[in-house]
Formats: structure tokens, C-alpha cells, sequence
């Protein structure tokens, strides 16, 4: 399995190719980031850096052996002891399991090292990728949500330290 890092500035061409060759895969189930993204990416990842040194978000990447980054896994709006979980995997690392692994880790890692007790996440009815993925690490639906407005779902889990 890849290495689940803290996002670092030195991250920062891994996960430009990253976001550039999986763009239209992303965009099949999620919003796309658009152009500004990608023309403004330098100044995009310093404001990312910054809110992870203030504390309301942790930027994480999957590493892969040759420093290839295969996915993101964050947690985003930390506090009172909670975040909303969102991730992406890279298409040619997807339906190998990844993401339930990487979901399972970050999981353990905000309970143990952030000291949180409550993920949120949400995800569209029709990705059921990402649906199946959210049921196998210990999610639960709570409500019907809108997703770039889309119908979607939204969970709660509750964690415990180990």
C-alpha cells in the first residue's frame, strides 16, 4: 500500500499531475475544479498549507513507491471536535481497494493523533463507488444532502480512539 502523508509544499508537482491527469475522471462524479484551479495552483496549495497550520483542515496524500501521488484523503472545517472527510483516488488506482484503506487509516489517525470523535461526510446518490467505500469503514447515512446539486447522501462516524 501507498504511504498516507501530511500534505508538504514539497508535495507540490506529484499533486499537480495528479489533479491534471485524473481531471476528467474526477469530474465524471464530482464538480471540477476549473481552470483558476490549475493556472493559480501555486497560490491554491500555500492557502491549503496555511489553513493545515491554523488547524481547521489536514490535507493528506497517498504516496505510491515512486512518489506518485494516487489519491487525497482530507479532513476539512476541524472542529469542536469533528471534520467533514473527503477523498479522491487516481483512476488507474481506483477499485483496488485504496480508498477503503486509505478511509480506514485516516479514520484511526484523526481519533489517535487529531484527537478527534466525529467525521462528516457526503457524496452523490449515484456514486456508488464512494457510497460502498463510506458503509465499509463505519459510516452511516444521517440524511438526504445536495452535492454541486446533485441528490446525495450524508454520514456521520463516530470514532474511539484504539
Amino acid at each position: 500500500m501507498p504511504e498516507i502523508h501530511l500534505l508538504r509544499p514539497d508535495h507540490a508537482p506529484a499533486l499537480l499531475a495528479f489533479e491534471r491527469e485524473n481531471r476528467a475522471y474526477f469530474a465524471a462524479s464530482v464538480s471540477d475544479r476549473g481552470e483558476e484551479y490549475f493556472a493559480r495552483f501555486d497560490e491554491r496549495l500555500r492557502a491549503l498549507l496555511a489553513e493545515q497550520e491554523a488547524g481547521s483542515c489536514r490535507f493528506h496524500v497517498l504516496v505510491g513507491a515512486g512518489g506518485e501521488v494516487l489519491g487525497r484523503v482530507n479532513l476539512v472545517d476541524v472542529a469542536d471536535g469533528g471534520a467533514e472527510l473527503g477523498y479522491r483516488i487516481a483512476e488507474r488506482a481506483a477499485g483496488r481497494g485504496l480508498a477503503t484503506w486509505a478511509v480506514r487509516k485516516l479514520c484511526e489517525r484523526a481519533a489517535e493523533e487529531y484527537g478527534l470523535t466525529v467525521l462528516r461526510a457526503v457524496t452523490t446518490l449515484d456514486n456508488a463507488a464512494s457510497r460502498a467505500v463510506l458503509a465499509r469503514t463505519g459510516f452511516t447515512v444521517v440524511g438526504e444532502t445536495r452535492v454541486a446539486g446533485r441528490p446525495g447522501l450524508a454520514y456521520l462516524h463516530r470514532l474511539t480512539a484504539a
